[in-house]
């Protein structure tokens, strides 16, 4: 009998898609809305992302600017922006909050990738764990009978087939990030 590797695909898919997200959120020299996905404002009494209380959008590539739906929060997302600590200047004027990106210099390029391969290395730690627990559901298998053991190997390959797929996803991603961060 076959190994279903679907719980595990699912799982490679949701690491990557994870990864994806994180290296979304570290900043390159260009505005992205994804940097403020983490971004949590007070409002009437209960923490809301900020793309649920306002519409964020692309002012020029340096800037962002976040139109409250309601211009009392200005204020709290401002505020909240600020906490975050980002690495990101922010001013409010008439028509919302502007987020503005500072040019980043060489030492913090440096340092936007080393973020940047600490996040794909925390995504490959998962995959590594997810591998393991398959290898350790196949092995069960076959002590159990329901396997042999030329299907345990065969799995085993299938499985680490899989794994290397999502690595060379891994650098593929990494790689793009460190393209943007370097401009």
């Amino acid at each position: 009998m076959a190994y279903d590797f679907k719980p595990f695909e699912k799982r490679i898919k949701e690491i990557l898609e994870h990864a994806g997200k994180e290296l979304s959120g570290v900043r390159t020299g260009r505005a992205a809305p994804a940097i403020l996905d983490g971004v949590f404002v007070e409002s009437y009494g209960s923490r809301m992302p900020i793309n649920q209380v306002a519409s964020v959008s692309v002012d020029d590539p340096r800037s962002l600017r976040i139109s409250p739906y309601d211009q009392s929060l200005a204020k709290e997302i401002e505020k909240a922006i600020t906490v975050a600590n980002l690495g990101v200047s922010v001013g409010s004027d008439e028509r919302g909050v502007r987020v503005m990106f500072p040019e980043l210099t060489g030492e913090r390029r440096t340092q936007m990738i080393k973020l940047a391969k600490e996040k794909v290395e925390e995504s490959r730690t998962s995959l590594r764990k997810a591998r393991d627990e398959v290898w350790q559901d196949i092995q069960k298998q076959e002590k159990e009978g329901t396997m042999t053991e030329d299907e345990k190997f065969r799995s085993k390959d299938e499985m680490e087939k899989r794994v290397k797929a999502a690595g060379v996803e891994f650098d593929g991603l990494l790689e793009r990030k460190e393209k943007e961060i370097n401009g």
